[in-house]
């Protein structure tokens, strides 16, 4: 409340009614040593009864009569003109200084006297609002108009102080209170209206304004309904600016937070909601809301995820029932089902709501020139619909270029967009640019490098100091892999940069340092083939017993041939081995599984056929052999019985 008077104006006022009024020390300037009872500056003042009983006491009564009534012609005369030494006329007692004028503004406006204490300093009666201003006419240089937008503002903070009175007995803080009260322009002006009208009512005719006030700030329950926000965590901000919003009609916020938790939406994402609805959410009917529930719950939002959809996009809440219907079959006609829509909602609310028809189409159909079909745009939506919040010229249109630039094609960027279409929603200056240009560095050719992305695009979304940068390290320093040849493992086995280190590099590693392999050999394997760190422990185990004790083959074999990890036990190693037992043939590994079943079949024929040959040859030479030693035994015999 504006209560307090500062003591300059009281005292300026009292001299203009009593300019000869006895002065005494006041207990300001009272020094204990000191006794004598004036003061070099005394302080004129209105007594209360017992110190004008003592002061009528220590001075005659004719002296105070006759100076009361009789005051000197010398102040009678320049209280009408009063001039200075040179002859210029003086300002006039009466004109007050615009701040003191100011003052008694608002003390005429402020009706409430503050508690007064025995010597208090107080003016009995203070000039009128109406004879200030007519006393000022003459010389005041403020027009009607700045007198009235300085009474209003008055009014406002009249109000305002209201306002934090009620706040205050409804257990606020004050620092609360403030903070609040000043972002609350709008609604203080509200109630000054309400107040000023209940002035007509023959009730509140003769009523003080502070009062009305009071009354119109009660009736509203605005008090309990910032208790009521800020249980439900609001924040004082949003409270404010909730309250601005009503325009007075402050049960429309109490009804909507209501049905806002009907379809569960939590507590913390309340204000925000109501704030980014739309101007006229407060307005709506409930029951417009209710239908726009449903009809999302028809097409697969789940009632429980429908406080989450508008949570993330309270847009929603602004459209009308035709404009929602318009949106939901925009998809529903890209090949969607319900299952699917409602996924994507949930995904990424923002897809129904904060984009205009006319961008949802131009992306749709930018997306179908990399040769999908309208299905096509519409699966992936579903999967990724994060895709629609991306823009045409800033992001997809940088990023095809640059692609193209890596030698991509237009069918490597459809797959690299089936695959992961996350990546045409990064900014590849920051994203992208970074990882192919360390892909360079580590020496990865500049003709592989687009090969390897399309191979393999989610290597595009793996975090570079994170992720590929720690692989390449690991690799180069524990698993034996050299600076010539990291390149060639990243072009051929970019998957590998995906693995945990932890987890499945180091685990294979260890493995493979466990069987005799030195780091040196585990790094030329690695470069021969990159996917053999990519296996699980328990599926290598059985194939290498098999080759060790079954195969009866070397370890020597396992080092020259290191994809012999990638084949299957059961349906290639063992039936192979078999063929080769029974036909008598051994290959090298390579030989053995590095082909198909036709060529391995093939293989065995000629083996076996080279080795009856072989067998045939050595019968040929042996029969000859015995030929010709049967005809020299004949003939020998033969010339002896000659003989």
């Amino acid at each position: 409340m504006l209560t307090y008077t500062p003591p300059s104006l009281h005292l300026h006022l009292h001299l203009h009614r009593y300019p000869h009024s006895t002065t005494i020390s006041s207990s300001l300037h009272h020094h204990p040593n000191h006794q004598t009872t004036t003061a070099p500056d005394p302080v004129l003042r209105i007594h209360n009864s017992k110190t004008t009983s003592f002061l009528h006491h220590r001075q005659p009564a004719t002296t105070t009569t006759n100076e009361t009534k009789n005051p000197p012609q010398e102040y009678e005369n320049d209280h009408h003109h009063h001039r200075d030494s040179e002859g210029k006329p003086k300002t006039p007692p009466h004109i007050l200084p615009p701040q003191e004028k100011q003052n008694i503004l608002e003390m005429s406006l402020v009706t409430k006297r503050g508690p007064q204490f025995p010597g208090s300093i107080y003016a009995n009666s203070l000039p009128s609002l109406q004879s200030v201003i007519q006393t000022q006419n003459e010389d005041d240089e403020d027009d009607e108009e700045v007198m009235i937008r300085r009474a209003l503002d008055i009014r406002r903070k009249v109000t305002a102080e209201v306002f934090k009175a009620a706040m205050k007995k409804g257990k606020f803080g004050i620092t609360y209170s403030t903070n609040l009260v000043n972002r609350l322009p709008d609604f203080i002006d509200h109630v000054m209206i309400e107040a000023a009208a209940l002035k007509r009512s023959p009730e509140f005719k003769d009523s003080t304004f502070n009062l009305r006030a009071k009354l119109v700030i009660d009736h509203s329950n605005v008090v309990p309904l910032i208790r009521w926000l800020k249980h439900n965590n609001l924040s004082y901000p949003k409270i404010a600016k909730l309250i601005c919003m009503s325009k007075g009609n402050l049960d429309s916020i109490r009804r909507l937070v209501e049905w806002l938790k009907t379809v569960y939406v939590k507590g913390e994402f309340l204000g925000a909601t109501l704030l980014k609805s739309g101007d006229h959410i407060l307005h709506r009917r409930l029951e417009e809301l209710d239908e726009v529930v449903d009809y999302l719950e028809s097409n697969g939002v789940r009632r429980d995820w429908i406080g989450f959809v508008i949570s993330r996009c309270p847009r929603l809440l602004s459209y009308s029932m035709e404009e929602v219907k318009t949106r939901v079959d925009f998809y529903l006609n890209m090949g969607m089902n319900e299952n699917d829509f409602g996924t994507m909602v949930f995904d990424y609310p923002g897809v129904l709501g904060y984009f205009t028809l006319e961008e949802m189409n131009q992306k749709v159909n930018y997306l179908k020139e990399f040769g999908l079909s309208t299905e096509d745009v519409g699966k992936l939506l579903a999967f990724r619909p994060q895709l629609m919040g991306c823009s045409i010229e800033e992001r997809w249109k940088p990023l095809v270029k640059y692609l193209y630039y890596l030698g991509i094609s237009r069918d490597g960027m459809r797959r690299m967009l089936t695959i992961k279409p996350m990546i045409f929603c990064f900014n590849f200056e920051t994203t992208i640019a970074p990882k192919v240009q360390f892909f360079r560095d580590v020496g990865v050719r500049e003709d592989a490098i687009g090969n390897m992305l399309v191979k393999f695009p989610p290597l595009l979304t793996y975090s570079l100091h994170k992720k590929i940068r720690p692989v390449v390290i690991y690799l180069m320093t524990k698993a034996g892999v050299t600076e010539k040849d990291i390149g060639k493992v990243i072009a051929l086995g970019p998957e590998l940069l995906g693995c945990n280190i932890a987890k499945t590099l180091e685990v294979n590693v260890k493995y493979f340092l466990s069987l005799g392999i030195r780091v040196r050999q585990l790094g030329e394997m690695i470069g021969d083939f990159p996917k053999l760190l990519r296996y699980k422990v328990d599926l290598l185990y059985p194939k290498y017993q098999y080759l060790r004790r079954t195969m009866v083959r070397p370890l020597q074999d396992v080092i020259e041939f290191p994809r012999f990890f990638s084949y299957s036990l059961e349906e290639r190693i063992i039936p192979r081995h078999k063929i080769m037992l029974e036909n008598r043939v051994n290959f090298k590994l390579r030989y053995m599984l590095a082909c198909t079943d036709e060529e391995f079949n093939q293989r065995v024929a000629d083996k076996v056929e080279r080795r009856r040959r072989f067998e045939s040859g050595r019968m040929d030479d042996a029969v000859s052999d015995s030929q010709m030693a049967e005809g020299t035994l004949g003939k020998t015999a033969s010339s002896s019985l000659s003989s």
